[in-house]
């Protein structure tokens, strides 16, 4: 059969001649080349291609069905024939399909299934520079399945490729380059208006295209909000022979397939469309590209385990992706709504989704593949460690894998499902309760964004899916009775929504925290939900979706979660315990008895003190830091002055019995407040004993040679001394009580004299000294003056070393 000719086919003899040398090869063709559609019909004639099979790889469903068509076309067949494709609730194969396209997921599953690829002549990795997981992970698969098939032709295709890496990551692959067809393309950049909501600026660059330049528009936009926005301003301001079509990954089959179909003729169309009209497709009639500059990514935070939609700027080049699609069929003009000198700022390529996206589908892969450590296979780029680390959590979690990263017999049961692990583990394990149908159905809403609306609640969702009756909706069921099936499920109850997505996501159960609307999931987040949404008022909710950052996350999918089944989901992980504090307004200890699920407190109520070793721990950490409120006898005050004067005199042999050292460990107050829960009980008789064990008998006596509590003197008082004092041991004491002393009173073997502070009869300080004999000899002389006129009735000797000592007057009339 005779094709059109296209820019391909002066690299096809290169191509063919490299993988019948060899069993690698790299193609790098531009934009228009034809790489898709005439690559894999000109291998089928290879000699070793014999009557194998030749599967081409799709990032997309849409990209896949428009290949295989176009395929079939030009070979005049339907699809199904000589050229089939497989798509997630899709397929059109028969026992004549010899070429399959695929997507790359579906290949995955194709590989866990027949390591060998038996019947598979080659695998195509086509529109590779998108670098989709699954992609990697597909050929990472395919290069280790060689030790088994080392006859498997792989090639890998892109537009924008890096070849020679690529290239070094196949054993030095050849590469084989091709121009593509690429019209000229007029660039355009359009000032935007920073007072203009980007809708507006969009819509006012579509219809002055319209205006100024002929055929079809392709307007690139972030996501489906954004396309529905400038499609409700764009209704009923386009030229009457203009049609307007949306196209993003939620719409049905039929809806996208119609949005890619030429207009009839006489009829232009302006197609509204994300990031998947980049590549793999051309649009007959499309001469005019209006490029908003962003794009919706999902971005892997390992942090919060959460999954967001980005709305970032688009690489360089994706903008040239976006740009070539204007002269795929003719001379054309690309608008862009950014300032030229914005390029340069752009990353240079789309980041990897290996390098950015949850690794615990592919950590369950790689386990039922028989490898845990990604590094045994050749990935391009290898999975970053913060988010292999949060895919083993949760796959251990799950009890998906074991410790050392095997598959356990759960994780296999998993491995067997098509799906997130999180929602394979809700099917399989809802199996048991008889209502896996429930579980697979709420994973076909999770994973098909639109099916059953676009209601928060998952519940109401559910209610709506069932009752549609449209083609997408039977293709849903098809597929979640596929499921059910799989995991050996037959519907003997039905269960809530609830109670099966709290088996998908433990970490997300969450409850209300605060303000109606506000939830604290179980992992420790925060997150909300309009606070006149129904689920506002629900006790526990699952969170499915949402987005934004840890502590202000908004809620997009979730359902209510009864508490008994979460009483029930959860029994081995809910936590009780009894936690005491100290409560400081009333001076005492407090017990409550709390149940917790993670981060979520399930009750939380009084309860009485029964622990009492670490109440009394807590009572004495919380009296040391009062010391204040400690009720210290007078003697046991003195007692650990002394014992204190000691230490820093004599060192280590004698304890530091100071607040500030007391109240570095409590410890040594515990053994004797057992019992007590307050601090006024707290009494000196326990404080004496704890006092006894830090100062046996022993010790006290040497404490008495050494250090006397009292001094015994001349006039046959008994005084104490002041440990305590600031400026080192002290005794207050009358000065006639000193009469006749000719020595200065010592403590310690005579080694420290004390600080007298001399007071006169109304015990008044008149001096203080620590030379006695020197301040007889001295200043006495116009101290007593003094004494004499205030205190005529009390004897004041000239010398007072040769005097009586006395406490008393002199006797009336002397």
């Amino acid at each position: 059969m005779v094709f059109p000719t296209l820019p391909i086919d002066a690299a096809l003899p290169g191509l063919l001649h490299a993988l019948a040398m060899g069993t690698s090869a790299v193609l790098v063709a531009q934009p228009g080349a034809g790489k898709t559609t005439r690559v894999p019909l000109a291998l089928l004639d290879a000699s070793w291609c014999s009557d194998g099979k030749i599967i081409v790889l799709e990032p997309r469903r849409l990209a896949a069905r428009a290949a295989a068509r176009q395929m079939a076309k030009l070979l005049g067949e339907e699809v199904g024939q000589t050229v089939g494709y497989r798509v997630r609730m899709d397929q059109r194969i028969s026992g004549k399909t010899r070429i399959e396209v695929v997507t790359e997921g579906v290949f995955t599953r194709m590989l866990q299934d027949d390591p060998e690829l038996a019947g598979v002549a080659a695998v195509l990795f086509d529109e590779f520079h998108e670098r989709s997981m699954d992609a990697d992970l597909g050929l990472a698969l395919a290069l280790d399945a060689r030790a088994l098939r080392p006859d498997l032709r792989l090639l890998v295709m892109s537009a924008t490729i890096d070849g020679a890496r690529v290239a070094a990551l196949l054993d030095e692959a050849p590469v084989i380059d091709s121009p593509g067809r690429t019209f000229p393309v007029e660039t355009v950049y359009a000032e935007p208006d920073p007072l203009d909501r980007l809708e507006d600026q969009v819509t006012k660059a579509v219809l002055r295209a319209l205006r100024e330049h002929e055929g079809s528009a392709l307007v690139f936009l972030a996501g489906q909000g954004e396309i529905q926005r400038v499609a409700e301003r764009l209704a009923g301001r386009l030229p009457a022979d203009t049609d307007l079509a949306p196209l993003y990954g939620q719409l049905t089959p039929a809806e996208q397939d119609a949005a890619i179909q030429p207009a009839p003729a006489g009829r232009r169309k302006v197609v509204l469309a994300t990031s998947i009209a980049e590549t793999s497709l051309t649009i007959e009639g499309v001469r005019i590209v209006v490029d908003s500059g962003f794009r919706r990514v999902p971005v892997y935070e390992p942090s919060t385990g959460l999954t967001t939609l980005a709305t970032t700027r688009v690489s360089r080049a994706g903008a040239d992706q976006r740009r070539g699609r204007a002269g795929r069929t003719a001379p054309g003009t690309a608008i862009r709504l950014w300032n030229e000198g914005q390029t340069s700022a752009f990353d240079a390529f789309d980041t990897p989704e290996i390098l950015a996206a949850d690794l615990s589908g592919l950590m369950l892969d790689l386990a039922a593949w028989g490898v845990s450590d990604p590094a045994a296979l050749r990935f391009l780029d290898q999975p970053p460690a913060p988010a292999w680390a949060e895919a083993r959590a949760l796959l251990l979690r799950l009890d998906a894998i074991d410790e050392t990263g095997r598959l356990t017999e759960t994780g296999r049961s998993l491995a067997k499902l098509p799906l997130h692990p999180r929602l394979a583990h809700m099917v399989m394990a809802s199996a048991h309760d008889g209502d896996a149908a429930t579980a697979a159905e709420l994973a076909v809403l999770i994973g098909e964004r639109g099916l059953g609306g676009d209601d928060i609640d998952l519940g109401r969702r559910l209610e709506r899916f069932r009752l549609d009756r449209s083609r997408r909706a039977e293709d849903a069921r098809a597929m979640a009775r596929r499921w059910t099936s799989l995991a050996g499920g037959k519907r003997e109850d039905r269960r809530e929504p609830g109670h099966h997505l709290a088996r998908a996501f433990p970490d997300r159960v969450a409850q209300p925290a605060g303000a109606r609307g506000r939830f604290r999931l179980a992992n420790g987040r925060q997150a909300q939900i309009e606070e006149t949404h129904a689920l506002a008022a629900a006790p526990f909710l699952v969170v499915a979706d949402l987005t934004g950052s840890a502590t202000q996350g908004r809620i997009r999918a979730a359902t209510a979660l009864d508490p008994v089944d979460l009483e029930t989901l959860f029994s081995h992980h809910i936590m009780s315990e009894t936690v005491m504090s100290f409560d400081a307004a009333s001076g005492a200890v407090r017990a409550r008895r709390r149940r917790r699920l993670d981060a979520l407190r399930l009750a939380d109520e009084p309860s009485p003190v029964t622990d009492f070793e670490e109440a009394a721990a807590l009572l004495a950490e919380a009296a040391l830091k009062r010391p204040e409120t400690l009720q210290w006898s007078k003697d046991q005050k003195a007692l650990r002055a002394r014992s204190s004067f000691l230490h820093q005199s004599l060192g280590a042999d004698w304890p530091d019995l100071s607040d500030a050292a007391l109240a570095k460990d409590p410890d040594w107050l515990v053994p004797h407040i057992l019992g007590e829960t307050r601090l006024s009980a707290i009494s000196a008789d326990h404080l004496g004993q704890a006092l006894d064990a830090l100062l046996p008998w022993a010790k006290r006596q040497e404490i008495e040679k050494l250090l006397p509590s009292h001094f015994s003197a001349p006039s046959g008082s008994h005084l104490p001394i002041d440990y305590g004092a600031e400026n080192g041991p002290a005794l207050e004491i009358r000065v006639q009580e000193l009469f006749g002393l000719d020595r200065h009173p010592s403590i310690a073997n005579g080694r420290v004299p004390l600080l007298l502070v001399l007071l006169s009869p109304a015990r008044r300080p008149i001096q203080t000294t620590r030379d006695l004999p020197g301040f007889w000899r001295g200043s006495w002389k116009d101290v007593v003056k003094d004494l004499k006129g205030r205190y005529p009735r009390h004897p004041w000797p000239d010398d007072p070393i040769v005097a009586a000592a006395t406490n008393r007057a002199k006797p009336r009339g002397t």
